[in-house]
């Protein structure tokens, strides 16, 4: 298997997160205000691939361009609908076992294909969808990119807001040997009900909410960029890749999601019931598992993509 000081005092707001971060870059201490907002965003409905849940754009009125421009707090709000998307379909695909066959590339013979059931799931919704131009968005990310089909319907005309290296940093590879190897079999039981179909159908959801998630580092790097070239320009200048990491790594923040998700996982992950007993700690997934998930590696490898783009940024 596969001294005295001020210390300011930022309620926990999306718009805050820029304020917090600006703030831990001076190297200065923050007091965080518990809030709704930080703790328990659960009212916003779970989007896999729909408008509210694309990066937000900002046309620049002052150059009376139409060029768009990013701005931190969509960022975020995205970024915060994302995790939604992510701890469902976590939760779909827990209500399988772990079902190996669909992972064994000689359990399960597909006539004209070498591989498993679920590369061949993966590569061909891939192929349908990239002729409907899912792949000309920024923010998508195909796992077997070679010799996907043009679309067929004319393509949405795009913002490109992003250097044009951005289109040659792709580490599904990365992601679906994490999400195989490591992820999985913390969540999934054990066993074979022999449901191999949706259980790849449910693997794919899974793979693309990460991915989309992980490479959203692409928009980050260039947001933030643009808010303090001063700060990125020398450490991109000479390649410096620890100080890249350094400059975007914001503990504070780190924490903060890492509550966040688990404590989405805790909600919505729970039986509904009249009586409001609820369900003694019983869960569909185990919250401290997506914790885990967003602090081992969704956000280490969200910095790196960050990383590769910046490396890059002033080419």
């Amino acid at each position: 298997m596969i001294g005295l000081e001020t210390v300011p005092r930022f309620k926990a707001s999306e718009r805050s997160y820029v304020e917090l971060e600006k703030w831990e870059r001076k190297g200065k201490p923050v007091d965080i205000i518990e809030h709704p907002l930080i703790t328990a965003p659960f009212m916003a409905t779970a989007v896999a691939f729909s408008d509210e849940s694309s990066v937000s754009f900002t046309k620049n009125e002052t150059s009376g361009s139409s060029t768009d421009a990013l701005t931190l707090e969509s960022i975020r709000q995205s970024l915060i609908r994302q995790e939604d998307t992510i701890v469902f379909s976590l939760i779909e695909r827990a209500k399988f076992p772990l079902n190996s066959p669909a992972y064994n590339e000689s359990s399960l013979e597909i006539p004209g294909f070498c591989g498993s059931l679920v590369q061949y799931v993966v590569k061909e919704t891939e192929a349908i969808q990239a002729k409907i131009g899912r792949y000309e968005s920024l923010e998508e990310h195909p796992f077997f990119p070679d010799d996907l089909p043009k679309p067929v319907v004319t393509p949405y005309n795009y913002p490109q807001v992003l250097h044009s290296a951005a289109a040659s940093i792709n580490i599904n590879k990365i992601i679906w040997d994490m999400y195989f190897n490591k992820l999985l079999p913390l969540f999934v039981a054990e066993g074979n009900d022999g449901n191999y179909g949706p259980t790849a159908a449910a693997d794919l959801d899974c793979l693309q909410a990460l991915s989309r998630r992980i490479h959203y580092g692409k928009f980050v790097a260039e947001a933030k960029f643009r808010d303090a070239p001063q700060d990125y320009g020398p450490a991109i200048r000479a390649q410096d890749k620890d100080a890249l990491m350094k400059l975007l790594t914001f503990e504070s923040v780190e924490e903060m999601v890492k509550r966040r998700v688990e404590k989405k996982a805790m909600v919505f992950g729970q039986d509904v019931t009249l009586d409001d007993k609820g369900d003694n700690g019983k869960y569909k997934i185990d919250p401290s598992i997506v914790s885990r998930l967003y602090g081992e590696w969704v956000m280490p490898l969200t910095k790196d993509v960050q990383v590769l783009y910046l490396l890059r940024r002033l080419d």
